[in-house]
């Protein structure tokens, strides 16, 4: 299923900000009990049906998948020329300037698209390359309680994905969190997964692994990061089959079908 109407959305209610247009938002149902929703991020270049395609084929009947795709925007990375974009990169790496204006607006898509669900669903992200970089950067936010723009973080994310990405604003998160002892305690049990290949030649392993190092020394305490040899850019059975087992303990879901 999926939404025919592009969506406008700010990146907060403050003047001066953009506004971004994204695309069509591909929904997979459950086919068992519902009992979680995910929002999963495509990376660059991409959009939301590809996903929604893989995503379905998975045995976890009890979680309801939205696909979003990104505004189409000039990429920096790509000499100005435009694409579908979570938001503006001019490096693959958390190194790289940080687009706060369209990580928040981003961010802010995500919150939206599960601030509608029902109170006893449990809320999660998840996502592939630059939509793993808003995966945790929306996981950093909820933790945080807030988006950068100082805008509250309005839902509260159960369990975040992260697929051959980075975090960004990495440098930045350890001083951020310390400031409040709530955000010290919800980093603490925070269910983060990050996985990366090896031989990534596109998100170097190098960039998922010191995002992970950054994780752990911002006091998220319940991360798992998992590696691939001989893994590139793209994922694997091995690598969807461990997503799996994740989110099925993660989420306390009922079961899983064969």
């Amino acid at each position: 299923m999926s939404s025919g109407s592009s969506s406008n959305f700010s990146s907060g209610s403050r003047a001066q900000r953009r506004t971004f247009e994204y695309g069509r938002t591909h929904v997979v149902k459950p086919k068992g009990k519902h009992q979680a929703t995910i929002v999963w991020l495509h990376g660059l270049g991409d959009n939301g049906s590809s996903w929604s395609q893989l995503l379905e084929t998975l045995p976890l009947p009890n979680i309801k998948w939205i696909c979003p795709t990104a505004p189409t925007r000039p990429i920096a990375l790509f000499g100005g020329f435009p694409s579908t974009a979570w938001f503006d990169v001019g490096d693959l790496s958390e190194d790289g300037p940080a687009d706060l204006e369209g990580l928040d607006s981003s961010a802010a898509h995500v919150a939206n698209l599960l601030s509608t669900e029902p109170a006893e669903i449990k809320l999660g992200v998840g996502g592939f390359s630059m939509g793993a970089a808003i995966s945790l950067y929306s996981a950093t936010c909820c933790v945080h309680g807030k988006y950068s723009n100082g805008d509250p973080y309005p839902v509260d994310i159960s369990a975040a994905v992260g697929l051959s990405g980075w975090l960004p604003c990495a440098k930045d998160l350890q001083n951020k969190l310390r400031v409040s002892q709530e955000a010290v305690k919800r980093a603490q049990t925070m269910p983060l997964l990050l996985c990366h290949g090896k031989v990534d030649d596109v998100v170097i392993y190098k960039h998922g692994e010191k995002s992970a190092q950054a994780l752990e020394a911002s006091g998220f305490g319940n991360m798992t990061f998992k590696s691939y040899k001989g893994l590139g850019h793209y994922t694997i059975p091995e690598e969807m089959e461990d997503v799996c087992r994740w989110l099925s303990v993660n989420l306390g879901l009922e079961g899983t079908r064969s």
